[in-house]
């Protein structure tokens, strides 16, 4: 490999590397606190935090690569420009075609990355991490259960009390429930022994043996029932996060090829555009970071960023029109990839182009 492409290969991998380590510490905490939000609302067993965490940072990869990509290419042509590197290395005839061999050499591999995230582990990250939720509910102890405490039932149903437990939290002892009926009522149901049950379709019950049940309005009368039960099922509010296998975004890119269904297709057309995309915005990184020595850079770094906020929110809401049948499903997403890949092969190609008729005028009015 030529000097020059061994250089140009380590500026453009440096940079690219920095913007990464950058974003990737912002987005951990933006993943964190949402991670966080999930476990507070009981949507999450806390036990599951940091596999959680691990998991949504490789669901989020397709969109933060090729932003990482884009920038990190802006800031590292940038810099040759602002150090007058570039004009020289354009003296001796290296241009964007010349620039194109290691340009790739970087590109190539994390378009790859972006690929094999959007199509495999993105998919694969957010099933197992639906699946790990799903199967904690059906413990006791991982759905948040803890002897001797108060535990609010998602949704704001009520508070669950658990004296003792057995170690595998399949065994309750001295129960206490209270739940917000309808039309304001109370309902307050008292156990000795109770266990967690999951019916064939996934809904929890709480199964209590022996107890009392009282039921009556919240204030201002006098009309309260009290019921001996020797058995009592109490159907816990489903979790939010509850693990559908048939879900589109649940199923393997493979399995997607053959599923007839608007949604099916919707997903496999959102999971191949963002590798085309990434390659697109690395495309235009170059021509949008080209600048003078002592010209403000940041301005073209700003337009990069919109360019991006663009393309992943039509891409966003693409998906949301291909669901709900706004856009022919034979379509796609086509009408975005295509367009913003023709504009960057087109800003690329010619780059440093667009101004020389302006120079050549100029030339010609001196010599005048």
């Amino acid at each position: 490999m030529p000097k020059l492409d061994r250089y140009l290969l380590s500026e453009f991998a440096q940079a690219i590397f920095a913007t990464l380590v950058v974003l990737l510490i912002v987005m951990v905490g933006g993943a964190f606190t949402d991670v966080l939000q999930d476990i507070a609302r009981g949507r999450v067993p806390a036990g599951l935090m940091m596999a959680q965490l691990g998991l949504v940072l490789i669901k989020w990869l397709p969109l933060i690569l090729p932003l990482a990509l884009m920038l990190g290419l802006m800031m590292g042509v940038g810099r040759l420009y602002r150090d007058s590197e570039m004009p020289v290395i354009s003296s001796i005839g290296v241009g964007p075609r010349r620039m194109l061999r290691p340009l790739m050499l970087v590109v190539g591999p994390l378009v790859l990355v972006v690929a094999a995230c959007s199509l495999w582990l993105g998919p694969w990250a957010d099933r197992l991490s639906k699946e790990m939720i799903n199967e904690a509910n059906r413990n006791l102890l991982m759905a948040g259960l803890e002897p001797g405490a108060f535990v609010g039932i998602p949704n704001g149903g009520g508070v669950i009390y658990v004296a003792n437990m057995s170690k595998d939290g399949s065994q309750l002892q001295r129960v206490f429930v209270y739940r917000d009926g309808a039309e304001g009522r109370i309902d307050v149901t008292t156990s000795n022994t109770g266990e967690l049950t999951v019916d064939g379709a996934g809904n929890r019950y709480l199964t209590l043996s022996g107890g009392f049940q009282i039921e009556g309005a919240r204030a201002g009368a006098k009309d309260f029932r009290l019921l001996r039960y020797a058995r009592n099922q109490i159907l816990l509010p489903a979790n939010e996060l509850k693990f559908d296998p048939d879900a589109p975004e649940m199923q393997t890119t493979l399995s997607l090829l053959g599923d007839d269904r608007r949604e099916a297709r919707a997903q496999l057309h959102y999971r191949l555009a963002p590798p085309l995309l990434a390659l697109a915005f690395a495309l235009m990184a170059v021509p949008l970071a080209r600048s003078m020595p002592r010209q403000a850079r940041y301005g073209r770094i700003l337009v990069g960023f919109l360019a991006y906020l663009i393309g992943q929110n039509l891409m966003t809401a693409g998906l949301g029109w291909l669901e709900s049948g706004k856009i022919a499903i034979w379509l796609g997403l086509w009408w975005l990839v295509l367009p913003v890949m023709a504009v960057a092969f087109w800003m690329y190609f010619s780059d440093g182009r667009l101004g020389r008729p302006r120079q050549a005028f100029a030339t010609a009015r001196l010599k005048s």
